[in-house]
């Protein structure tokens, strides 16, 4: 094939690579975006965010229904046709890539399904299905993210030990279940699965789940795991899997006990990878860290001057609209504009139930720092919203810097109050002041899925639970 000509191309078409390509092309740039998958969105929209959030809506559905007795209301128990339910998964995932793909021709962003590897610094090869196109390039910039992480000593070659990408693809109910791991993915998935009808099992190493978040927005989340999985063991680590027939033998240590179980299935969600490997990154002046993520600074600038790094191959915090931010801040430098991810405060939402988030600096990150704060609590069991929708195991929790503070979000309620909501507020007003005043403050809503991703904010921020 003849070589092809570009100003920028992005290598990988998730959240931080298809929307760095549709901003480049906005600032007038020819650019060409490769993705080695025929349908567009990368991880978050195949394979994590979007999956996951539709499987939580629909088992949610399962458990307002059990809760609605004390009103009054009684359903029967509920049939589960996972057909349906994956069909229903999969319409969504199509309908949203098909709009990425739409974006992209509205834009002129040509778009080459293949895999991208890097013979120099300014020149591209694509595998695909027609045979090798070769691209040269002023810029690239690779968005290729993450994939789940297996240990070896549970990476048996049998199906019934699932990644994220598995579970998500809901095959079967299994009756016993064991979740390795209690961050977010663990935790979403386990509460799918266990409102499902599977007997869920969850561990983790450390002494606490969700670790990151502030122990008392946790309390709420573990004790609704509690009631939902058949146990929660803390500081337990699993050592040894092997094929027993039809299940899974796990052998476990907790409480200074050796135990060996069965299991139908097990889900491995201890943490993410970069696909950094096969991109012939070792032609060019790109560099790694030691857990092979690419080195980048603030403006997203790799050891090479041609190339950029965004998302979660770049490392830092693994979340899509991280990754977004990081596209854009990548387009702008190349675009000769001063641009950077210095001081920029990026919020995480977990979507358990109940949902749990926060923006800006915690509590024991405060505490461990040394830094005066006051810590402000808002209890939901005070408020009439949450009372009314039998809801009022959460809180909203601020951490302020009380002779600097700044920032202040603007408060109202409005339709579709299902929590407590407060009002618009620019990125300014509320964090990353130029003297750095506000700490932490309520509630920023660029996560990537939030409820009103473009609209009003909510409350599962920074010190928000419920």
């Amino acid at each position: 094939m003849q070589t092809i000509k570009t100003e920028l191309v992005v290598v990988g078409a998730g959240p931080g690579g298809y929307a760095a390509a549709f901003y480049a092309a906005d600032l007038g740039k020819k650019v060409i975006l490769i993705e080695r998958d025929k349908r567009l969105g990368g991880v978050c929209l195949n394979r994590g965010c979007i999956p996951s959030k539709a499987l939580l809506h629909a088992t949610h559905t399962i458990t307002a229904a059990r809760q609605s007795e004390p009103r009054g209301i009684v359903f029967g128990a509920p049939t589960i046709d996972l057909a349906k339910l994956r069909a229903w998964k999969e319409s969504i995932l199509t309908r949203l890539a098909d709009g990425i793909a739409q974006l992209a021709k509205m834009r002129g962003v040509q778009i080459i399904v293949g895999r991208g590897h890097f013979e120099d610094s300014t020149t591209l090869r694509v595998e695909t299905e027609q045979g090798q196109q070769f691209i040269k390039y002023d810029n690239a910039i690779i968005a290729v993210g993450s994939k789940s992480a297996m240990p070896k000593a549970f990476d048996l070659g049998n199906p019934r030990v699932m990644t994220s990408r598995e579970a998500l693809e809901v095959e079967d109910i299994p009756e016993n279940l064991l979740v390795v791991g209690g961050g977010y993915i663990g935790m979403e998935l386990g509460t799918v699965y266990a409102t499902l009808g599977s007997k869920v099992v969850l561990v983790e190493a450390l002494d606490a789940i969700l670790a990151g978040a502030d122990a008392d927005l946790v309390r709420p989340v573990l004790a609704y795991a509690k009631k939902a999985f058949k146990e929660v063991r803390l500081k337990t680590k699993v050592g040894k899997m092997a094929t027993s027939g039809k299940q899974i033998k796990v052998e476990m240590e907790g409480d200074g006990q050796t135990k060996t179980e069965l299991y139908d299935r097990v889900l491995v969600a201890v943490g993410r990878a970069p696909n950094s490997g096969n991109l012939g990154l070792e032609n060019t002046q790109v560099t790694l860290d030691d857990k092979g993520f690419i080195r980048v600074n603030e403006q997203q600038q790799t050891a090479d001057p041609q190339i950029y790094a965004v998302g979660d191959i770049a490392g830092g915090v693994l979340l899509a609209h991280k990754a977004t931010r990081e596209g854009r801040i990548a387009v702008e430098v190349i675009a000769g504009e001063q641009s950077t991810s210095a001081g920029i405060t990026i919020p995480a939402v977990v979507f358990t139930d109940p949902e749990v988030a926060w923006c800006g600096l915690t509590e024991a990150e405060a505490q461990a720092k040394g830094l005066q704060v006051r810590v402000d609590k808002f209890p939901w069991a005070a408020s009439g919203r949450a009372l009314s929708v039998d809801r009022p195991d959460g809180l909203t929790k601020l951490i302020i810097e009380p002779v600097n503070l700044r920032g202040r979000p603007g408060g109202r309620d409005g339709r579709d109050g299902q929590r407590p909501r407060f009002g618009r507020a620019s990125a300014s007003d509320v964090v990353g002041n130029p003297d750095g005043s506000c700490r932490s403050i309520l509630w920023l809503r660029h996560t990537y899925h939030g409820q009103k991703e473009g609209g009003v904010m909510r409350p599962w921020s920074s010190s928000v639970v419920g």
